[in-house]
């Protein structure tokens, strides 16, 4: 019988998180580092302490290959970590293809994706440094009930700032995160000065996780027991959500099976990292693996972006960040992979690309939903529409396999389940569903609004 669920017991999940900065400091394209908005100079860390707890910033600028994951965040991991790795045989057949098909199951966790790996270990250490209260931005919502799910295990308060079109696409993520005792706020709000500028020049703007990030750094940086917390972009979020990849590989061995692609969506860049990034030596030693960042055509950063310093947020209250961007004022069309809706990066992620690992690839997304739909029919799960964007990739792929007669193993993170975004696939059914391709004149305005480094 074929070994369709590969498991690891509860005593194999991984005790550290991988740190990949280490090795990226030998790459021809040097690791840039934040740099302060008002100096154009490297990043006092000291400066983000009024936002971040200190442990988090110190994550953020480690050297240490492996970082020892506290023992009360594994007791917190243990509901649903180690996660199922599953062959896809049932889609291999459906498509024909020569291709070995695994996918790393995310969706299992409590909120119902990657996220808590990261939401977890943040609010553990916001709650060891004593801090009451932490603000953040959501896009699609799976940030936002990750970080309300950490929040209420560890006793924190949580107001959340979730983007206006995905609050009201997706009213039961919201319902998750008021489960779990957050305060949920639509984006742009009258809560902050940001928001209230926003609303005065456009009253019906739909928000974007730019603007909510300015929401909710504003709102910690102005309440003294309040601290805020990013689902992705920084280095120490990728950091955590590695356990991804440290968990893969020990799935791989015990099938003795070694991917030649590797394949995840990519909005900030938190879940594609903590699949591939522990597979960056395996690259870097000689070993040919292939690593695909997906993205929408609507908010296409890595294939069409500039690589250059760029703010985290519309209102310009983070550091410089170095990575492909589209411009931080960049309001991305209503696409419903609310996730994949951010102007920039993961900086780690950015350099990747530009070295010439990764490789970055951008579909529409009626595409993607007819290819989780397609994914749903094969193997049962159905995707959400962040995820259903990988899936459009591995299908390709596998297509491409069966053309070329060439049997390849494909590797891909299934980084949340789509039970909350049947709305969508309502709209994809009803032949409802709109295509955004951006044009060059966006992309050009962008590059106008680039801080002048």
């Amino acid at each position: 019988m074929l070994e369709v669920k590969v498991l690891l017991e509860d005593r194999e999940m991984p005790k550290k998180w991988y740190n990949v900065l280490p090795e990226l400091m030998d790459l021809k394209t040097p690791f840039s580092p934040p740099l302060d908005p008002a100096t154009k100079k490297p990043l006092d860390p000291s400066k983000l302490e009024a936002i971040f707890p200190k442990a988090l910033i110190a994550q953020e600028a480690s050297m240490e290959k492996m970082i020892p994951i506290p023992e009360d965040i594994l007791k917190v991991y243990n509901i649903w970590r180690p996660t199922p790795m599953y062959r896809a045989a049932k889609l291999e057949k459906a498509l024909k293809t020569p291709a070995h098909i695994y996918f790393k199951n995310e969706s299992v966790s409590p909120p119902g994706s990657h996220k808590p790996n990261t939401a977890v270990a943040q609010v553990y250490y916001n709650m060891k440094e004593g801090v009451k209260r932490i603000a953040t931005e959501t896009g699609a919502g799976q940030w936002g009930s990750a970080l309300a799910f950490a929040c209420n295990y560890f006793g924190l308060k949580a107001t959340i700032y979730m983007v206006k079109v995905s609050y009201q696409q997706k009213p039961y993520r919201r319902s998750m995160m008021q489960v779990w005792g957050a305060h949920c706020i639509p984006s742009p709000s009258d809560k902050t000065n940001t928001g209230k500028a926003i609303l005065k020049q456009q009253p019906d703007h739909p928000g974007s996780l730019g603007l909510a990030i300015s929401e909710a750094v504003e709102d910690a940086a102005t309440h003294d027991d309040t601290k805020y917390s990013l689902g992705s972009v920084l280095n120490h979020v990728l950091l955590h959500q590695t356990i991804i990849g440290e968990e893969l590989k020990l799935q791989l061995k015990k099938v003795n099976v070694k991917p030649d692609i590797l394949i995840s969506c990519v909005g900030g860049g938190s879940n594609f990292a903590g699949l591939v990034l522990p597979f960056v030596p395996d690259v870097k030693a000689g070993k040919k693996i292939r690593m695909i960042a997906v993205e929408p055509t609507a908010c296409p950063t890595l294939t069409r972006g500039y690589y250059a310093y760029d703010f985290g947020d519309v209102a310009e209250l983070t550091p410089l960040l170095k990575m492909y961007t589209l411009g931080h004022k960049f309001i991305p069309p209503k696409i419903h992979a609310g996730g994949l809706r951010y102007h920039g990066d993961a900086p780690i992620i950015c350099q990747l690309v530009k070295e010439g690992i990764v490789e970055g690839r951008a579909y529409h997304q009626k595409e993607a939903f007819k290819a989780a739909v397609t994914f749903a029919r094969a193997e049962g799960f159905i995707p959400a529409p962040e995820t259903a964007h990988a899936i459009k990739a591995v299908i390709d792929e596998a297509i491409k396999c069966r053309e070329e007669k060439k049997k390849k193993t494909i590797v891909f993170n299934f980084s949340g389940h789509g039970h909350f975004d049947l709305g969508s696939y309502d709209l994809y059914f009803e032949g409802k569903m709109e295509d955004y391709h951006l044009e060059k004149k966006y992309i050009e305005q962008a590059f106008k609004d680039l801080p002048k480094i």
